[in-house]
């Protein structure tokens, strides 16, 4: 935890929280929700970045994601602040 890390599995769900404070949009990785062992977290502020909706992009694609990794409610994640932050594995 603390470490900058990059992080690969297979997006198991995705959901675009839009009336939650901040609209995060969570990128589940491996398991889905609420066993996600891994969740990539990009908030509404951070959006705009992206050329697509993150939530239907990365969905059922396998994806590496890098940054900081950080626990929330026990959970691992990395906050996305822009799209290169997160590669598609073909």
């Amino acid at each position: 935890m603390g470490k900058q890390m990059t992080v690969c599995g297979m997006v198991t769900g995705t959901y675009f929280a839009m009336s939650s404070k901040g609209a995060p949009t969570f990128i589940n990785l491996d398991k889905p929700y609420p066993d996600n062992v891994f969740t990539a977290v990009i908030w509404d502020d951070d959006r705009a970045q992206f050329t697509d909706a993150p939530e239907v992009y990365y969905k059922d694609k396998s994806i590496c994601v890098s940054g900081t990794i950080k626990t929330y409610k026990g959970k691992a994640e990395i906050v996305v602040k822009t799209p290169s932050q997160i590669t598609v594995k073909e």
